[in-house]
Parts: C-alpha cells; structure tokens; sequence
C-alpha cells in the first residue's frame, strides 16, 4: 500500500481471541408448587411441611412453658418484696414509738 492511500486501521493488526457467548439461563429455578405451598398438587402435606408445624408447635409449646414458669417465679419475688416491705415499715413503726415520735 502507499502512503497516500492508507486508511487508519489497515495496517494495524489485532490480537484477539474468541470468547465464547455468556450462558443467560437461569442457574435457580423457580420454586415447585410444593416448595412454595407446602402440599402436593393432590392436597397432601409435603412432608417438610408437616415437620415445620410440628416444630412450630414444639416451640410454641415450651415458649409458654417458661413463660408460665417465670411468671410463677415473678410472683413469688413480687411476694418476697411484699413482705420485706411490710417488715420494713414494721421496724420502722417500732423505732418512731421506741422514740416517742
């Protein structure tokens, strides 16, 4: 070619490779209609679904426990106090008139 009639790029060599095209499908699939319900198309329960509740209820159930059994103990230290407090104003009582207030 001659100097006069070379267009800008002719000469110039790339270096290049071929990449293959990018994949675009999903790599998750949507859920199944028993993953996201929880029961087969029939109207059974899965049995993932049945173990969940179980163990939904299971914690429900000792979730309650302790809380019954804290109340129970916060009643008797509410009932301690009580008494505490009445001895207290007691020995008070005791000091005023051992004072003659």
């Amino acid at each position: 070619m001659t100097s006069g009639s070379h267009s800008p790029g002719d000469d110039d060599i790339l270096d290049a490779e071929i990449v293959p095209a990018p994949d675009f499908t999903p790599s998750v699939q949507a859920p199944s209609f028993e993953e996201v319900t929880g029961y087969t198309e029939a109207g059974v329960p899965t049995f993932d679904h049945v173990r969940d509740k179980i163990e939904q209820r299971t914690a429900t159930a000792i979730g309650g426990q302790e809380l019954a059994e804290s109340g129970r103990e916060a009643a008797a230290l509410d009932e301690a106090m009580a008494k505490r407090d009445e001895a207290a104003k007691d020995k008070l009582a005791e000091i005023r008139k051992s004072m003659g207030l």
